[in-house]
């Protein structure tokens, strides 16, 4: 809001507040850096917040508001998104004649001020700029919580509460619904394209009746509180994972939606570079592991199932061990693991079904990475995952659990790292050209990488929200990847135990090219925005 310590001398000379008072912001704002004079005046109740605001306006050259809820006479998500209102801290409020009126936390920020004024402009309004406090903002971005999604049928009776929770979840795409309880409430959320809504805050009252219906159809023991696991199998299109956990104001579910019998999606349709030859010499060979490496709910999974499709034919055998399956493909024999036979146990026993492609769904531990490595080193094709941050790590996880140079060097063909990046949703988004900020950004990392990006007739997109994204700017996601093929260097430097830095950078010198330079190739395509990139990868 304000520019420093200027602003505190402007309101002393103002009369608004004396020097003490700036004392006692300036040694709260030791404990709290990012707050800015102006709001921790406000929040420490050192002036009067209408004669502050104002100030603050006239100091800045700033129309100014104390904006509350009262004051805002529009349907706010019908303008902006909820993820933008968040991002910039920007709350339209106000309609007329063409023009439209919005509250800023900071107007300093110029890239925050023009994103917002394109947008509207688009819709074509013409913004008028006011100031307010952050505070104020955060009011209102709470009270929106839950009004991104459609309304969730909280006076029902319980088994309609709890169904109408789920089948709201299944129409919004989410991938998991949390059922969380809170001090006040019961909250219940959803994750859609990796990213958490508020559906609806359900009174308090109404716990304990919800988890009893939760732990009814889910199969788990009523009288338990510590944690559960249970399935709900009532929905005929899905297989319902769900797990407990006791917290400190009851018990928090999570229902993982599993759509069964899901189509597979062809490899290059999840965001895999679109080159044949690339993918021949990634996948289908003998007498070696293929690893895919990312954090948890990055997509795994689904990779795997695309590569399995892919190679899939009826001359070959192909078993996978998985937990669960989550997907049925004909022609395959998919194994569930379960207590008695684990990821270990199933794979010996499937070297016995004389596999020529086995999938192990991850590798966990040293005794499957063992075993993996064993299949590999006698004929077979092992594909799995495992859990690390990027595709050069998976040697350095490798060598963690035990398994040795001359193994990972002999057996190991292919690291692929990915993750996820929110698609930009077409029907709503806006248009434009990149900013300089922007341009700076992408060059100068291209760079770093021996890569050289070309904005000529280049145009990237500013996400808006309509009712088909669920008011998010986005709809569904697309992989970004990266594959380390380990060729006669890599291994050689495997073999001589060299550190992962050392093989990183010979590995860029050979062609292997970071997550990020195909996440920029998306934006450069339109696939999805700077921003996102930005919020997966934390770039600047």
């Amino acid at each position: 809001m304000d520019r420093g310590q200027p602003l505190g001398i402007e309101l002393v000379r103002m009369g608004i507040v004396n020097q003490g008072d700036i004392q006692k912001a300036l040694d709260y704002q030791k404990q709290h850096s990012k707050k800015k004079i102006g709001d921790i005046l406000n929040i420490l109740g050192l002036c009067d917040p209408n004669v502050l605001i104002n100030a603050i306006g006239e100091i800045l050259n700033e129309k100014a508001i104390l904006l509350t809820i009262n004051d805002v006479k529009i349907n706010i998500l019908d303008y902006i998104t909820l993820d933008l209102i968040k991002q910039n801290k920007a709350v339209p409020f106000e309609t007329a004649q063409g023009r439209i009126r919005v509250c800023f936390a900071d107007t300093s920020n110029k890239r925050s001020i023009d994103v917002i004024r394109l947008l509207l402009l688009n819709k074509g309004l013409v913004m008028e700029k006011y100031i307010t406090f952050e505070s104020n903002i955060d009011k209102i971005i709470n009270s929106l919580e839950g009004t991104a999604t459609e309304k969730i049928d909280a006076d029902a009776d319980i088994s309609g509460l709890v169904d109408s929770i789920i089948k709201s979840g299944i129409e919004k795409r989410a991938s998991d619904i949390h059922i969380e309880p809170l001090e006040e409430s019961v909250r219940v959320r959803y994750r859609i394209d990796g990213r958490l809504f508020t559906a609806v805050q359900i009174n308090k009252e109404k716990q304990q009746q919800i988890i009893g219906r939760l732990k009814a159809i889910s199969n788990m023991h009523q009288e338990k509180q510590e944690s559960q696991d249970g399935r709900i199998l009532s929905y005929p299109d899905y297989n319902i994972r769900v797990s407990s956990q006791k917290n400190i104001y009851g018990e928090k579910f999570v229902l993982r939606l599993l759509k069964k019998n899901g189509n597979v999606r062809e490899i290059f349709d999840l965001g895999f570079p679109r080159d044949e030859q690339l993918v021949k010499r990634s996948f289908n060979k003998r007498n070696s592991i293929t690893v895919i490496a990312a954090p948890t709910g990055e997509g795994k999974t689904t990779t795997l199932y695309s590569i399995i499709n892919y190679l899939n034919n009826p001359h070959i055998n192909i078993s996978t061990i998985e937990d669960p399956v989550e997907i049925r493909i004909n022609g395959l024999n998919q194994i569930e693991v379960d207590a008695k036979a684990n990821f270990a146990h199933s794979l010996r026993t499937i070297l016995r079904q004389d596999p020529d492609i086995i999938l192990v769904g991850e590798i966990r531990d040293l005794e499957t990475a063992e075993i993996a490595m064993q299949a590999g080193q006698t004929g077979h094709y092992v594909l799995s995952t495992i859990h690390t941050i990027d595709s050069i790590e998976v040697i350095t996880r490798l060598r963690k659990m035990g398994i040795s140079n001359y193994d990972i060097s002999s057996i190991l063909a292919t690291s692929i790292s990915q993750r996820l990046v929110r698609r930009i949703c077409k029907n709503c988004a806006v248009e434009r050209d990149y900013t300089e900020q922007e341009k700076q950004i992408m060059t100068e990392i291209a760079s770093k990488y021996g890569e050289k990006i070309d904005f000529t007739g280049k145009k990237t997109y500013e996400a808006v929200g309509c009712k088909e994204c669920n008011q998010s700017g986005y709809l569904d996601r697309i992989g970004i990847f990266e594959i380390l093929n380990v060729d006669d260097t890599i291994k050689d430097l495997i073999s001589r135990d060299a550190s992962s830095m050392e093989i990183r950078k010979t590995a860029l010198e050979i062609g292997y090219r970071p997550l990020i330079i195909d996440g920029f190739q998306k934006v450069l395509e339109g696939i999805t925005t700077l921003d996102e990139l930005n919020n997966k990868l934390a770039i600047y």
